[in-house]
């Protein structure tokens, strides 16, 4: 009954082309009227819709040619249906000429555009490993192939890999709650139920980008602004298995395609911005700060206007968000190579720095201080002249670079640090704290005895002075409760004599 009804639906016959050893193939017919599709008037073979959007919504049409058995598998994957007809494994390429192998190749593609619902693990499972066995055999395919590419080929294989990869991701429901640290450690990763197979296409992509035999110039057509996008999209993904992949194949497409390099920054501009200043949630920002670490290692010097400005807008606001433990490790690498390639930055990132300085979030401090030093051992001195700061991290001593740098300028940095180093001897309630203050202050003792007595002088004169005051502001309350207190007594309004306003009441 099936088959009548499909006999009376009216389809496009492909029409049999003989092979060169004499035997038919249903497939060429296809392969034929894809090409033809891809020359004519009015449609660019290099639209990104050759190769991902329109590749996708006519993946179930173009297959119709196929043979017998993918037209029914695709049409019921079209028409929502959970069953699946027979899908058999197709012959291995061993098994077949030279001369059938393009051809097997683009119908194996076509077979694992079939995406399986793995939600349900004891659902079509053999079909799920004929899929697999197909993957692993045009991987197989792929590394060891041998020519250029031709342009079909390339059209079916990111037509598969976006039907494939570019889905909607999946998220575990959670609380909605702050983004911490230690919040997201405790977290289990989500892991897709399907990364058998995807796994599978990520490494196709991969080696299919790497290939020496993909012509760039070719393969930019269907790998275009379109198919990057949607590649970035997955960054956002929880399975930190497919987030390692992408980092690989976004990197190699970097490196390949040098036409897609402006847009591919600016496109993570784009997720960066949206990041930081809407919505400060993403899964994939350490991934994509470890793409630009070599991005940036990269670099011509001197440094064009727009590697700054990105330095200005996306790396350093990048330190506000209260998930930054997340991918600090990342970010501060990225920052201290731009101090590294140009060292007139670390004015603008130390100041970069102490804008967003935490002030409460104590292990934030402390991820902060360590990337403040990296960026201070990779200061020169008249940088280090311009962004002086009067910060409590006496620690940085540790580092003899940073100890050399401060001593050649200790005539301006110890009578302003002095005060609060006097103060953390004395009053500072951790003892690890006072020891720190008590050694720092001894090397400056021992590198300047004079202008280390002058600052202790000038600190004394400025202590004695701040205790006259508070005695005189004392007195002037006292006298003024005394005089409210009689005025009170006798119920007479209370006035305030000239001179005792004339006395020191600031502080």
């Amino acid at each position: 009954m099936i088959k009548n009804i499909l006999n009376k639906l009216p389809r496009k016959q492909g029409k049999l082309v003989e092979n060169r050893d004499g035997r038919s193939s249903t497939f060429s017919s296809n392969v034929s009227t894809a090409s033809r599709n891809n020359n004519t008037p009015g449609s660019r073979s290099g639209n990104s819709n050759a190769g991902s959007h329109s590749g996708i919504n006519s993946t179930l049409n173009s297959s119709v040619n196929h043979g017998n058995k993918l037209p029914h598998i695709l049409n019921m994957k079209e028409n929502g249906n959970t069953g699946v007809l027979p899908y058999e494994l197709l012959p291995s390429f061993k098994d077949v000429p030279n001369v059938e192998k393009q051809n097997l190749l683009i119908e194996k593609l076509n077979l694992c555009c079939v995406v399986f619902d793995f939600t349900d693990p004891t659902k079509n499972l053999k079909e799920k490993d004929i899929k697999r066995q197909t993957l692993e055999d045009i991987v197989d395919y792929i590394t060891s192939a041998k020519g250029k590419f031709p342009e079909t080929v390339m059209q079916e294989i990111v037509r598969m890999v976006s039907i494939n990869l570019f889905r909607t991701l999946y998220t575990q429901p959670r609380e909605k709650k702050v983004l911490e640290a230690f919040n997201l450690e405790e977290d289990e990763p989500l892991m897709d139920p399907a990364w058998s197979h995807l796994q599978i296409v990520h490494e196709f992509l991969l080696r299919f980008v790497a290939s020496p035999e993909t012509d760039a110039k070719l393969a930019k057509r269907y790998i275009d602004h379109f198919f990057v996008l949607r590649l970035l999209d997955l960054f956002d993904s929880e399975d930190p298995r497919e987030r390692e992949y992408l980092k690989t194949v976004l990197h190699r497409i970097y490196g390949k395609f040098m036409v897609h390099r402006p847009f591919i920054r600016k496109a993570i501009n784009n997720i960066f911005y949206r990041f930081i200043f809407e919505t400060e949630k993403h899964n994939g920002i350490a991934e994509l700060l470890e793409i630009l670490g070599s991005i940036i290692n990269g670099f011509a010097l001197p440094l064009k206007e727009e590697h700054k400005l990105f330095l200005v807008r996306v790396l350093i606001p990048l330190h506000k968000p209260k998930c930054v433990p997340t991918y600090h490790q990342q970010l501060s690498y990225c920052i201290t190579l731009f101090v590294e390639k140009d060292c007139k930055l670390a004015d603008t990132v130390i100041r970069g720095l102490l804008k967003y300085w935490p002030i409460t979030n104590s292990s934030k401090e402390v991820m902060f201080l360590g990337e403040l030093e990296e960026v201070l051992e990779a200061t020169q001195p008249p940088e280090f002249q311009r962004c002086m700061v009067a910060e409590r991290a006496f620690f940085l001593w540790n580092n003899d670079h940073i100890e050399n740098l401060i001593k050649q300028n200790r005539e301006v940095i110890l009578p302003i640090i002095f005060p609060a180093f006097e103060k953390n001897a004395r009053n500072h309630w951790n003892q690890a704290v006072k020891s720190l203050t008590l050694n720092v202050q001894k090397i400056f003792s021992d590198t300047d005895p004079e202008l280390f007595e002058e600052c202790l002088l000038k600190y004394q004169e400025d202590e004695a002075q701040e205790e006259e005051i508070k005695i005189q502001r004392e007195a002037a309350w006292k006298h003024l409760e005394d005089i409210a207190a009689v005025k009170v007594s006798i119920n007479k309004p209370v006035l305030v004599s000239h001179r005792i306003s004339t006395n020191p009441l600031s502080g």
